[in-house]
């Protein structure tokens, strides 16, 4: 369900950046969305198993 949120936000910036004329801003949201949901993802698996070794 994640994937198609992130699809959703990624056409929506999309046509605001085609709109605007903004390509570069979209292509670096798009780095820093991807860089942000792998930040998140590793701290789930440290916090799941920091709790698991409890």
């Amino acid at each position: 369900m994640q994937n198609v949120l992130y699809i959703l936000y990624a056409v929506i910036l999309g046509i605001v950046a085609l709109t605007t004329g903004e390509i570069v801003t979209f292509v670096m949201l798009g780095f820093i969305l991807l860089a942000l949901n792998n930040i998140n993802s590793t701290l789930k698996k440290i916090y799941k198993n920091t709790k698991k070794n409890e």
